[in-house]
């Protein structure tokens, strides 16, 4: 009996200790510089996204948060070497649909383990894509009369990405599946060449993120036929969305804030509330939504049901479109 009292006194103040330990752990960090690894080239939206958030985290907690580009692979370089950080929450990275959810399914394998995965800590922002045709070779002004004109001249006519497997490509391939009409890819190392070209009439058509087709839409080299997010776009608020087309349609990019796995969550809720915070301020909303993004901010566990929809969904769309594992 009295062994019994004192292991379960032992186990109380363990408890006790532990959530004090972890308290303190949370309350002290950060006490150095964080590195923030962005998985892609400077000047990119997921670039971009994360500098303007590790700028107000820097004020926010009194530390610096230093963004370091690590491009390569769609994202796997960058988030490898994220995985491979040490979970102290002093190595925090970005990711995409492409880096996070897309290439789950794409590649045959990936440097960080699939399971585990990474440490959610917010999505930072949900972007548009938006359908625009060269208006010498597309003279379709709608996307039903685009899905009759490839109907009737299957394979025929081409469209752009930014590479394999991004969410430019993948939107094409959606079409495809949910219209029943065929198209012929043509991937490119990124959007800014593959837009030119479509102005240029290289090629046809693209699927291509909001704010740099804006500027061409809007010049008037290219026709917007939709936006795929269920909302308009307030860039282009007077262009359609695909799903009041096509029920159901929906490929939007998205770009969030991670920790490696095995971060402790106290830290992980730490920053998922300051980033949600961040972007609640009014001045941070406007300056996404200049850009053509919806500002987002949620908890890790929202974010990572978000992640595993995500992820399914693309499962699907790159099975049903016979896309070869990279």
């Amino acid at each position: 009996m009295h062994f019994k009292r004192f292991t379960t006194f032992a186990a109380v103040v363990a408890a006790i200790c532990a959530t004090g330990m972890q308290s303190s752990r949370a309350d002290d960090y950060p006490s150095k510089t964080v590195t923030v690894v962005v998985p892609f080239a400077a000047g990119g939206n997921t670039d971009t996204f994360g500098r303007l958030v590790a700028e107000q985290l820097d004020k926010r907690l009194g530390q610096r948060f230093l963004v370091e580009n690590k491009p390569g692979a769609g994202g796997n370089v960058g988030l490898g070497d994220l995985a491979r950080s040490k979970p102290d929450g002093y190595t925090i990275g970005m990711g995409t649909v492409s880096s996070n959810a897309i290439n789950q399914t794409l590649y045959k394998t990936l440097p960080y383990d699939k399971e585990k995965g990474f440490a959610p800590i917010s999505l930072i922002a949900t972007l548009p894509n938006v359908l625009v045709v060269n208006p010498d070779k597309i003279k379709a002004t709608s996307v039903e009369e685009l899905i009759e004109l490839l109907k009737k001249e299957p394979g025929k006519h081409t469209y752009a990405s930014s590479g394999v497997g991004t969410s430019i490509h993948l939107a094409g391939e959606l079409l495809a599946t949910k219209a029943g009409i065929k198209m012929t890819h043509i991937p490119y190392k990124g959007s800014s060449q593959a837009i030119l070209d479509v102005v240029a009439g290289h090629v046809d058509m693209m699927f291509d993120n909001i704010p740099t087709a804006a500027q061409q839409v809007k010049a008037g080299k290219v026709r917007a036929l939709a936006v795929t997010s269920l909302d308009k776009a307030a860039l282009l608020p007077e262009v359609p969305t695909m799903a009041s087309i096509i029920p159901g349609f929906e490929a939007t990019s998205w770009h969030g804030i991670f920790a490696p796995p095995g971060t402790p969550p106290e830290i992980v809720e730490k920053l998922s509330k300051e980033v949600q915070a961040i972007l609640a301020e009014p001045a941070m909303k406007a300056k996404l939504e200049g850009m053509g993004a919806t500002p987002v901010g949620n908890t890790s566990a929202e974010f990572k049901a978000f992640i595993a929809t995500e992820t399914a969904k693309w499962a699907e769309v790159i099975k049903a479109a016979n896309v070869p594992p990279q």
